[in-house]
């Protein structure tokens, strides 16, 4: 029986999907403001539209809360004795538990229908059903009301599926379908409010820079797949050994970009900050159990033939080494509460890249799990925290932890697990990670000058993610209040609460996560190296130092201020959007609106002036058939004398 929960794990939240867009306005009885109708008859046509959109929100919201707990129930038993292996060091492979479920035949390497969980896909399984889980309860408080919620709810369904037959997949092309499943799925939740301009181009960036990953993605998997004979996960993993280096590098390089792409990575990472415009639960999803999660498992799911290619790891180790800094100096400088906790995300999944390229696939998924709790409850909190103040920017909070006490408790413990600090989850998987680049230096595939700038780069994030968690606890949390809430928000954003803390549903996910982002460091084997974990702990504690005494000069004041000169590029995070607008979307707008005029002009124009021609020559014919007899025999006179004149002179 347990062969088949993989696929029932995947089928689940698919059916809550199609059950919640299809039967949860069911039988699509709407009643319609008769505008025209008394204003008693109008006012109860409003009451009746109401109740039934609240009828469809509930109905909506257990569709989509039963399905994804009964998931995570299998997803836990499937992990039971291969997740606490796997997290207590055991090996990212071992004996499978799935079944096929068919071959399709392609005329070329064949495709198997394959769901499995092993050691790595188990526990990962765990992690993306128990985020969605918190965030389909969360949604029912934090978008009450909201006449779009039915197809919200059902589209982190298919979210939660999508990225389930990620993990679960025993086929590469299986496990693609999945994987663009996930961006149709973030493209439709990012753009949830639409009506937003901003919102909808957040939506559409999101889709294509991920998509332009997908092509290198798609093209490694075809490499990996013809180089093996097979797309089968174990196949491929057995036949590494047998493959040329060219061939593993060129596969684990195009690989890459997806990676980037999925996991934000430089140089695909501009999406992930201004995704910030969806709903604050889906940033959550997004951040914790999802597409982020993805490319950092698709390395760690491959992790062989990524060992097998050194300049591809070499490349990695640089790519990381960027993103973990450049993301945390960005971070440091914004304003918006949920784009420090963006930033944040790519400078922790760059660590996850970092402790992959340093040789150690279970320090990175080991900080997958922990990043995936604290970054849930983060983003959890910070939703809270918008409903309350009614603006997602950091300016306008302040002194609200005596008002939001839940909150605080909960987001004090996220942002401990953030900057690794004892003895909160955090501490104990950056240590893994930072032990496996120290180890680096001194063995392992890494360059040397590789080796020396990921390590480098680590220690100076440690340093200033203490900084900008810091910051934003003081800024949120504490000095004075600096807003009053909001009676209605903006288009575009949550609805504002009149209350101290949020709703119950809001408030129950965020205090069970606050437990795992506490104490899941003690689930796996305690490898402490004092060494490291005391230069770490030292570093952040400096960087939340110094933040403190900037914000105890002037508590008014934003402590970013200490990045002097650089405060402006870090919080136009370096002006990469920028670059890339010179570099290509302008020149890629000149060259279309080149296109338009040329087909406008030369084609088209050709259309048109054979036309005018045509019309030209109708005229000129038009004056000697216009049905005058007069000018005919006249015409004729004149052509029989000019015939006549012609015949003489010749003769």
């Amino acid at each position: 029986m347990t062969t088949t929960f993989p696929l029932i794990a995947v089928l689940l939240p698919f059916v809550a999907a199609a059950a919640g867009l299809l039967l949860s306005r069911w039988p699509h009885r709407h009643p319609t403001p008769d505008t025209e109708a008394t204003p008693d008859l109008a006012q109860t046509d409003t009451d009746a539209a109401r109740a039934a959109g609240k009828r469809a929100n509930a109905r909506a919201a257990w569709i989509a809360i039963l399905p994804t707990a009964l998931s995570s129930a299998l997803a836990v038993w499937l992990a039971w004795g291969p997740g606490f292996a796997f997290v207590n060091g055991g090996a990212t492979t071992g004996p499978p538990t799935g079944q096929t479920y068919g071959t399709i035949t392609t005329g070329g390497v064949p495709i198997t229908l394959i769901l499995q969980a092993d050691n790595l896909s188990s526990v990962l399984g765990v992690l993306v059903t128990l985020v969605a889980l918190a965030v389909q309860v969360y949604s029912v408080g934090y978008l009450k009301d909201d006449p779009r919620y039915p197809s919200y709810s059902a589209f982190i369904s298919l979210f939660t599926s999508a990225m389930l037959l990620v993990v679960y997949a025993g086929d590469l092309l299986v496990l693609y379908v999945g994987w663009e499943i996930m961006g149709l799925c973030s493209y439709l939740l990012i753009g949830h409010w639409w009506e937003d301009r901003g919102n909808s181009r957040a939506a559409v960036k999101a889709f294509l820079v991920t998509r332009l990953g997908d092509v290198g993605f798609l093209f490694g998997i075809f490499v990996l797949g013809l180089a093996a004979g097979s797309f089968r996960i174990s196949d491929v993993l057995g036949k590494v050994p047998e493959m040329s280096s060219g061939t593993l590098v060129t596969a684990t390089m195009l690989l890459l970009a997806g990676v980037a792409g999925k996991s934000a990575q430089v140089p695909l990472h501009t999406w992930l900050p201004d995704a910030m415009a969806g709903p604050t639960p889906i940033s959550a999803l997004i951040h914790a159990a999802t597409m982020v999660a993805a490319g950092i498992f698709i390395v760690a799911r491959l992790f062989p033939a990524f060992l097998a290619a050194g300049p591809t790891l070499d490349v990695l180790a640089v790519v990381a080494a960027l993103g973990m800094l450049g993301a945390a100096l960005a971070a440091l400088a914004q304003d918006d509460l949920k784009r420090v906790l963006a930033y944040s995300t790519i400078s922790q999944l760059a660590y996850m890249a970092g402790g992959l390229a340093a040789g150690s696939d279970t320090a990175a998924v080991f900080h997958l799990l922990t990043h995936g709790a604290f970054k849930a409850l983060l983003f959890l909190c910070a939703g809270v925290v918008i409903h309350h103040v009614g603006s997602n920017l950091m300016t306008q909070m302040g002194g609200l932890r005596r008002e939001m006490p839940v909150t605080f408790g909960a987001m004090t413990i996220g942002l401990a697990a953030l900057m690794g600090l004892p003895p909160a989850s955090g501490f104990f998987s950056k240590d893994g990670v930072l032990v496996a680049m120290d180890g680096a230096l001194s063995s392992g595939s890494l360059t040397d000058a590789a080796a020396l700038l990921l390590y480098g780069c680590a220690l100076a994030t440690v340093a200033v993610t203490g900084a900008y968690a810091t910051r934003a606890w003081l800024r949120t949390f504490f000095g004075d209040a600096r807003a009053v809430a909001l009676p209605e928000p903006a288009p575009g954003t949550a609805h504002v609460v009149d209350v101290a803390e949020g709703p119950r549903t809001m408030l129950v996910p965020v205090v069970l996560l606050a437990v795992p982002a506490l104490l899941l460091g003690f689930a796996g084997e305690l490898h402490l190296e004092l060494g490291v974990a005391a230069v770490g702990v030292v570093l952040t504690v400096l960087g939340a130092g110094i933040v403190y005494a900037f914000w105890r000069i002037d508590p008014l004041a934003d402590p970013a201020r200490l990045l002097g000169p650089l405060r402006v590029p870090c919080e136009q995070a370096f002006h990469v959007d920028a670059l890339y607008a010179a570099l290509f979307v302008r020149p890629i707008l000149a060259l279309s609106r080149l296109v338009v005029r040329t087909d406008d002009v030369v084609v088209d124009g050709a259309v048109r002036g054979s036309g005018r021609s045509a019309r030209g020559l109708s005229g000129v014919l038009r004056f000697a058939q216009n049905g005058n007899v007069q000018l005919y025999v006249s015409g004729l006179l004149a052509g029989v004398l000019l015939i006549a004149v012609g015949a003489v002179m010749l003769t």
